[in-house]
């Protein structure tokens, strides 16, 4: 068997080349990886050596940069949105090979559509729409905030509320990643039901950059979004700690996954007691440019409790006391 030494070069050397490929872009530096695991406890026994688990997590850490977010955008537009409208129009037409027929009548679809983001106006979802705008060459008029949906009618003491606009017939929803579809669930109640309610004609969809599978089933068994879609699902094997995980498939020694899992645990209920491997059990190793999910182990972005220092930080929402 590799010795401790051997196996922490081996991991280091894994990491200083992500450093210089896919996490070119990052902030994370070989200094801040060396800060960050002397907080993890070293053991002379190698399966308990915390800093080896740390290790052995960074080196599987999917971190997504600002161009490589960009394409996803465009593939939002393209594979996601776009053509499947364009199959459609094609069968609706007697599958017509009529370019010009059917690139118009993409046309006119786009004309009644509005891309809106998830959250509010300070949140990733919204943030998002401006490189989406841009990568897929869209006019501003085409995006929407969700209070612009609905307008007052002051016919009544109370007041109600009816569409702004009723030819608008679709509504894109995009975020950047769905985990527990919690969020979804939010809008579906306090937006989709009533919109769905007022305008059934309407058609809403929901498209995300990342989502896990349970999130988005989730989602569509909402049965509120006519459309639930994401550029890259997260099957059950992106769950890191678990059985089926595909970072422990197949299991070797000395990185056993139930020492590591317990190390996670350990350190993940101080910094976050009430979701220690992440919001509802998440267990991903997934980070963007723009944030990191709160669905990623806390041991690499908390930064609430003890002291502890991240290296990849999360920008969290904060609220008024």
């Amino acid at each position: 068997m590799k010795t401790k030494d051997e196996l922490m070069d081996e991991l280091q050397t894994k990491v200083k080349n992500l450093i210089a490929t896919t996490w070119e872009h990052s902030s994370v530096k070989l200094p801040d990886i060396t800060a960050w695991l002397s907080q993890f406890e070293a053991a002379a026994d190698i399966e308990s050596d915390e800093q080896l688990h740390a290790m052995y997590l960074l080196s599987h850490f999917l971190y997504f940069d600002h161009a490589a977010i960009r394409e996803l955008l465009k593939s939002v537009y393209r594979d996601l949105f776009r053509a499947p409208l364009l199959h459609k129009i094609r069968r609706d037409n007697f599958d017509t090979s009529d370019q010009v027929l059917i690139q118009e009548k993409f046309r006119e679809i786009r004309l009644k559509t509005r891309f809106l983001g998830v959250g509010n106006p300070s949140e990733s979802g919204v943030h998002l729409l401006y490189y989406f705008r841009q990568e897929n060459s869209l006019p501003k008029s085409l995006f929407i905030n969700s209070h612009e949906i609905f307008k007052r009618v002051a016919s009544t003491a109370s007041g109600s509320f009816e569409i702004r606009d009723p030819d608008i017939e679709y509504y894109v929803y995009i975020d950047d990643l769905c985990g527990s579809g919690k969020q979804a669930t939010d809008y579906s109640r306090d937006l989709i039901t009533p919109l769905k309610t007022i305008h059934p004609q309407a058609k809403v969809f929901y498209f995300v950059l990342f989502a896990t599978t349970s999130g988005l089933q989730a989602v569509r068994n909402l049965g509120c979004f006519d459309e639930v879609a994401a550029v890259f699902e997260l099957d059950p094997s992106f769950h890191c700690l678990e059985p089926n995980s595909r970072i422990f498939s197949p299991e070797v020694a000395p990185f056993i996954r139930e020492k590591i899992r317990a190390t996670c645990e350990k350190i993940g209920g101080r910094l976050w007691p009430s979701h220690p491997l992440g919001f509802e059990n998440g267990q991903l190793l997934v980070g963007f440019s723009h944030n990191t999910p709160d669905n990623t182990l806390p041991i690499f972005w908390c930064d609430e409790y003890d002291d502890w220092r991240p290296i990849f930080k999360r920008y969290h929402k904060v609220y008024d006391p």
